[in-house]
């Protein structure tokens, strides 16, 4: 009976993932979230503005399809104009990043002025919350966007330079965001998806990042049932073909939520067809390059780095 377990119960993560693939490929386009949808001139209210020892912060509001998202703006002290970088979050129910948050205060520590705001339908925003966990981009890209467009209104920071930082399922807000918009200046994305929708949560089923089970197939078992399964759900890569603004891309080589192989191999596909992209890899990092305790420390700098140099 020991001898079974591996095998019955590899069996029975690929039927649970087939099912969920299955039932994610049967969503109908959501009206309450339109293909339309769009924020390139959102209303944009200033509110009050607090000037700590290390920085300055800027409440502001902005009205994107008829939702209003509320954010903070935290400012380098330093003289500007400064560029600009808007946070996008991943999958769930999302509120702003405090100052305290590393991606924030590192950013602008290095000059960068970093907007951060309450996701669709969560604390001080409102609308409904997560049209992205149903392979749904539209209002969460019109977000993004009208958050650019936000942090190019504030005075001191240059409207040119303002793009877009996130990670995870962020990579397929900004594919749809930048490719729709011409205010984002660049992309960064850590662990983002560049494959389907329906790959990345098969992926994440196989090896037991999700849904409870998995972790017992092989790498090349992994690899095989995903060549099997094929493309399914949402796909970023129309979107990333759209794009004309510079893209940093990192990646765990032991991420057990997306596979990064096969992302990499995506985007080195796009690098031939002439876009932008860098990409760092880290051998032995897993999820979550951009934690608050970081699979690999120095992808935080790299990030960092790479967006003070594109924006100077």
């Amino acid at each position: 009976m020991g001898a079974q377990t591996g095998p019955l119960r590899a069996g029975a993560v690929v039927a649970a993932a087939a099912f969920a693939l299955a039932a994610c490929g049967d969503i109908a386009p959501d009206s309450a979230d339109p293909e339309r949808a769009r924020c390139d001139s959102p209303q944009v209210i200033l509110g009050g503005v607090t000037s700590l020892a290390d920085h300055i912060e800027v409440a502001v509001r902005f009205t994107c399809v008829g939702a209003v998202q509320s954010a903070t703006v935290y400012l380098p002290k330093t003289a500007g104009p400064h560029p600009g970088a808007v946070w996008v979050f991943g999958n769930g129910p999302q509120t702003r990043l405090p100052f305290a948050a590393p991606i924030v205060s590192s950013l602008v520590a290095a000059g960068v002025a970093v907007l951060s705001y309450d996701k669709r339908g969560v604390g001080g925003s409102s609308g409904v919350c997560c049209p992205g966990d149903h392979q749904h981009f539209n209002l969460l890209a019109a977000d993004a966007v009208g958050a650019v467009n936000a942090l190019r209104a504030v005075p001191d920071v240059d409207p040119k330079r303002v793009g877009l930082v996130g990670a995870s399922q962020a990579a397929w807000v900004a594919a749809v965001a930048g490719a729709r918009s011409g205010s984002i200046a660049f992309t960064a994305i850590a662990d983002g998806p560049t494959v389907t929708n329906g790959e990345e949560l098969l992926y994440s089923l196989l090896t037991g990042e999700e849904g409870g089970g998995g972790g017992v197939l092989s790498d090349k078992a992994i690899e095989y049932r995903l060549r099997q399964a094929g493309p399914t759900g949402f796909n970023p890569l129309p979107f990333l073909r759209q794009m004309k603004v510079p893209s940093l891309w990192l990646y765990g080589l032991r991420d057990r939520s997306i596979p990064a192989q096969d992302c990499i191999a995506r985007l080195n596909q796009l690098i031939r067809e002439g876009k932008d992209i860098t990409i760092k890899t880290y051998p032995n990092a897993s999820h979550g390059l951009l934690d608050t305790v970081p699979s690999d420390p120095d992808a935080l700098p790299a990030l960092v780095l790479w967006v003070e140099q594109r924006t100077r």
